[in-house]
């Protein structure tokens, strides 16, 4: 038995309602029995623009099941973060090993870590229950507010410990900064600093240029015996809380559904582009994305 849900417009970019329509087609049933699963390891975003609401929102449009352990509890909104909570790091690693011993993944999407302590035990169940399986580091170290989310033993253990498990790591320009050590304030400089990322034992860096001024964003995915660019126009909208996030999890998405990674970068970075596009416009901030563009898309084809 299918539940669809069927928009009923008014000619805007939403709907307005929907009504279920109830049909049996064992084809279809089965064409999901195949569905990627992503495991996102990260905090919480009360206000659902960041974190693993994000992420979840993100698997969920692209086709892929999400499932997650959660890190850290935030009150936050689009204008700043407000208090965090940090979850014991047993507690998060027997998340983490429930799911896995359960449901499994094709893919592991890590964000917001909070400190040293829950960095090792993520990678005690890496090591232990999820050898080989694609893992996509997203370095959250600060918020787009500014605030610093991850200490300096924490990312200490991020550089010297997580990233060598990294099929790719996505740091924006800070992140960079903070992981190269290294001053980036072109392009050029954002190559260079993916390389000396590429040193801590990732086997990709997709290094984020949003941060740097200019008319145009390029973004560098760089690995050991090649790089690619990636360049689009700036959008200016105020509208970009979470991407980050957005940008990681759609890329795990990719990778457990078997794309290339310059093929699943690509795809990420258009879904995110379009979610900033389509942004709602909320909050008095750093709005969020609309991360469900696609389905609104696939429904009014």
């Amino acid at each position: 038995m299918i539940l669809e849900l069927i928009p009923k417009t008014n000619n805007q970019d939403f709907p307005i309602a929907v009504y279920i329509k109830i049909t049996s087609n064992k084809n279809q049933e089965n064409r999901y029995a195949d569905i990627k699963r992503v495991l996102i390891i990260a905090g919480s975003d009360s206000s659902g623009g960041a974190g693993v609401q994000a992420d979840i929102k993100t698997v969920t449009a692209l086709g892929g099941y999400a499932a997650t352990a959660i890190t850290a509890l935030t009150a936050q909104n689009t204008q700043g973060v407000f208090r965090i909570i940090g979850i014991e790091p047993l507690f998060v690693a027997q998340q983490m090993e429930i799911v896995l011993r359960d449901i499994g993944a094709d893919s592991i999407k890590t964000g917001m870590l909070y400190n040293a302590s829950v960095i090792e035990k993520v990678i005690e169940v890496l090591e232990n229950m999820a050898a080989g399986v694609p893992l996509v580091v997203d370095p959250v170290i600060y918020s787009k507010s500014g605030g610093c989310l991850l200490d300096k033993k924490g990312i200490a253990s991020l550089k010297l410990r997580l990233l060598p498990h990294a099929t790719v790591t996505t740091p924006n320009v800070r992140e960079a900064e903070a992981l190269s050590g290294l001053t980036i304030r072109q392009t050029g400089d954002l190559v260079v600093a993916a390389r000396r990322i590429l040193e801590l034992g990732p086997t990709a860096v997709l290094a984020k240029g949003s941060y740097l001024a200019g008319d145009s964003v390029t973004d560098c995915l760089v690995w050991h015996d090649g790089s690619e660019t990636f360049t689009v126009s700036r959008n200016a909208s105020r509208n970009t809380h979470g991407t980050g996030c957005t940008l990681a999890s759609a890329l795990a998405t990719g990778l457990a559904q078997g794309l290339a990674l310059n093929t699943a970068v690509q795809r990420a970075l258009e879904y995110v582009q379009e979610s900033i596009r389509t942004a709602p416009g909320l909050g008095k901030g750093y709005g969020p994305l609309n991360h469900g563009h696609t389905l609104i898309n696939r429904n009014n084809k």
